[in-house]
């Protein structure tokens, strides 16, 4: 006798909160393609191509230093690409992707690229650093606290990188 009263009063519970969830709008956040972090041959030669941009542009370098496997990379790549910051890093920055591999389980590469510019840990993914066009760490106090990119909204994204722009 209990059970079936049981039964009936989640499965009822279910049904409205079902309904619920149905009248409010879902979106999926967005998401960049796998892309963004592909292993590149030679990333040391994507780094100095931004950089060479950059002092042609007069823009800073945006370094996104993630991999594929990390949904907070992910999600970072994906926030740079949405409508609201994607100007902005258009407008203001050469923007490289260097994929790190899994630093933390030993099974990291292109490592020695965060340590050129003064970062010798990385103790997650992604890291953002952001440098002028001579190669110098404007955010070195940040660069390495973007482990939780899933979690930040574009909104505060956009304002750290309109304030790093310089």
């Amino acid at each position: 006798m209990i059970r079936p009263l049981v039964a009936g009063l989640v499965s009822g519970l279910l049904v409205i909160g079902g309904a619920k969830l149905a009248d409010r709008p879902h979106e999926a956040p967005a998401r960049a393609e796998s892309a963004a972090y592909l292993v590149s041959e030679d990333a040391d030669a994507d780094v100095d191509a931004a950089l060479e941009r950059a002092a042609q542009s007069g823009k800073r370098v945006l370094l996104v230093m993630g991999a594929n496997w990390c949904h907070d990379s992910l999600a970072l790549a994906g926030s740079l690409e949405s409508e609201r910051i994607a100007p902005l890093v258009r407008d203001r920055y050469e923007l490289v992707y260097v994929n790190v591999g899994m630093p933390q389980k030993g099974d990291g590469h292109n490592l020695g690229i965060a340590r050129r510019f003064g970062l010798d840990d990385l103790p997650g993914t992604p890291n953002l650093l952001v440098l002028t066009a001579q190669g110098e760490l404007v955010n070195a106090d940040t660069a390495p606290g973007w482990r939780n990119a899933a979690s930040r909204s574009d909104e505060a994204i956009y304002d750290e990188l309109a304030k790093l722009a310089g």
